[in-house]
């Protein structure tokens, strides 16, 4: 264990941001496990209510560092394409009917 002031004061500040990173990575795979749950169920409407708070949670994790820019991207730009993709399903086969 640290003896130093400075250095128990660190540790105390690791803790602190460790509790905190964890539970805004927590939340924002609740967030996404719901969004990637209502876009398997093709429930257009609820993916729709859920993918703007998504984006903007998955944002404010770059912000805070809990993720890398480009993990980041990637996670926005398949949720975005899976839920582009209901719409051009559900508009496929009344076309060809």
């Amino acid at each position: 264990m640290a003896s130093h002031k400075s250095a128990l004061k660190r540790i105390k500040q690791t803790l602190k941001r460790a509790d905190a990173n964890r539970a805004h990575r927590t939340k924002l795979r609740h967030q996404m496990t719901k969004l990637r749950a209502a876009l398997d169920a093709k429930d257009k409407a609820k993916a729709g209510e859920l993918l703007r708070p998504t984006l903007a949670l998955i944002d404010h994790s770059i912000r805070k560092g809990v993720l890398h820019r480009n993990t980041a991207a990637r996670y926005k730009s398949r949720l975005t394409l899976c839920y582009n993709s209901l719409g051009e399903s559900a508009a496929a086969p009344s076309a060809s009917a």
